[in-house]
């Protein structure tokens, strides 16, 4: 009889310790084809990967510890669905962090993860709700697609007190003698309350050209809106600030970003300056619309350019099911001052004028 009572408890107590850990596998795949009206100065017709949200799978788990804490972990990778590719040819390109949480204090975690202007002020644009990457300003300058996450981050989260919330991070350069080369930093801040809320933050990236996979001149691409001034840049700064309103069915949102190559040209900086303003409208209980337009204002200060784009965004989707939907996108964007068109994820048009239009299929899991 103790014997049986000692593996009894044994059980139970192994059974309280598995029911304290969870380990989810999860996953979104988007697949669809598109059709761009000018690139390279021809029509275009592909299949793609990752534009409502990006192809991935991952793991992500979560230990009570006891006390209020927690420790946590996520391994996200991005995949090209179309031909089953690596995103970034990294084995998890979009997170790998562990770190602990506490229900009081707050989180902090270690690795590569977003920056927290992705985590709170992504959420008051349109590529965020249903367009994703195509919908994002040229070419995601300001990463509010979450272009690229920050390798040897440490994060700080802390709790949601009365509605606001806050975060900060830092990203260690790793140069022997060197604390600032190949660094990054960002803050960010949150309120909402009710249908209301509003943010603002700030990320700076140094040496971008080395630091992080964003949208490099190489392998292909041409990135004609900022490919050159990121390739000489000390440091891409980036200042963004968004709101939205919620009112029954529909949602207004507007965001404002400024974002700065450091010594981008001729050791002059470049500056750009991107205004948007977005609505969804959720037509019925599995029917969703958007629309959104955006201006961005640029300028050389060593040439004296001044590069403006101007470009609209038109979503339908719909829900098949809870994990499935179906949607539309129609992209079209105009430029002047001398630029030529490139919405992103596309090489740049050979004029000022480039649209985009695709069908897909996404399913999470």
């Amino acid at each position: 009889m103790t014997h049986l009572v000692g593996a009894l408890l044994c059980a139970g107590m192994a059974s309280v310790a598995h029911a304290q850990s969870s380990v989810t596998l999860y996953g979104v795949l988007d697949t669809g084809i598109d059709f761009a009206s000018n690139v390279d100065g021809s029509h275009l017709y592909q299949m793609a990967s990752g534009v409502s949200a990006g192809s991935r799978w991952g793991l992500r788990g979560k230990e009570d510890l006891g006390g209020g804490l927690a420790a946590i972990f996520d391994l996200e990778s991005g995949f090209n669905s179309s031909n089953g590719g690596l995103g970034s040819g990294l084995a998890f390109s979009r997170n790998a962090y562990v770190g602990i949480a506490s229900q009081s204090m707050g989180t902090v975690t270690l690795g590569r993860q977003w920056d927290p202007v992705v985590d709170l002020i992504e959420p008051f644009s349109l590529n965020d709700s249903y367009g994703g990457w195509y919908f994002s300003h040229p070419n995601d300058m300001d990463n509010l697609d979450n272009g690229f996450a920050i390798s040897n981050a440490v994060k700080y989260t802390s709790p949601n007190i009365g509605g606001f919330t806050g975060e900060a991070l830092y990203s260690f350069g790793g140069q022997a003698g060197q604390f600032s080369n190949n660094a990054a930093y960002s803050a960010a801040a949150s309120y909402s309350n009710g249908p209301f809320s509003i943010g603002a933050g700030y990320l700076r990236v140094n040496d971008p050209q080395e630091s992080i996979q964003s949208y490099q001149n190489g392998s292909g691409f041409t990135n004609a809106v900022y490919g050159n001034y990121l390739a000489n840049a000390r440091s891409q700064n980036i200042f963004a600030a968004g709101a939205s309103w919620s009112l029954g069915k529909f949602k207004v949102m507007g965001n404002f970003t400024n974002v700065n190559f450091q010594q981008g040209d001729d050791g002059q900086d470049v500056k750009f300056q991107n205004y948007e303003i977005a609505g969804t409208f959720q037509a019925t209980s599995q029917l969703n619309l958007a629309a959104g337009y955006t201006y961005t204002d640029g300028r050389n200060h060593a040439t004296g350019q001044e590069p403006k784009y101007q470009q609209l965004n038109l979503s339908a989707e719909y829900e098949v099911s809870k994990r499935t939907a179906v949607y539309a996108l129609a992209v079209l964007q105009r430029a002047s001052g001398g630029a030529l068109a490139q919405i992103a994820g596309f090489d740049p048009s050979s004029d000022g004028e480039q649209v985009v239009g695709r069908v897909g299929i996404r399913h999470s899991f």
